[in-house]
């Protein structure tokens, strides 16, 4: 996954990419390094097409900041510039795949 460092490459990458999942962790947070494997194994087998980033908000606080992001794990999905998807501290990894399934077949096939 790769990480973002700063608010312009996130902007960019919203722009340009036709899907993007945003996964908001922190090193000290359990939760987010439990379920990154998890989510990187899921999406590989279900949207191969959306890419997927990484923002570590203890160490780019200000990038967190500035998009809203007040909780950890905080997963963001777009496709065409457009959020589809946004899931806050507790959610389920299945139900992000069921939610993505609908809006990714329109994009993507």
């Amino acid at each position: 996954m790769q990480k973002v460092t700063s608010l312009a490459q996130l902007t960019d990458l919203k722009a340009h990419e036709p899907g993007l999942m945003v996964l908001f962790g922190g090193e000290s947070c359990g939760v987010c390094q439990v379920i990154l494997p998890k989510l990187e194994v899921l999406m590989d087998e279900h949207y191969p097409k959306i890419k997927r980033v990484y923002v570590d908000c203890h160490a780019t606080a200000e990038v967190c900041a500035q998009v809203g992001v007040l909780s950890l794990p905080t997963l963001q999905v777009f496709l065409e510039g457009q959020c589809i998807l946004e899931a806050v501290r507790t959610f389920s990894l299945q139900k992000v795949v069921e939610d993505i399934k609908r809006p990714y077949e329109l994009v993507f096939e």
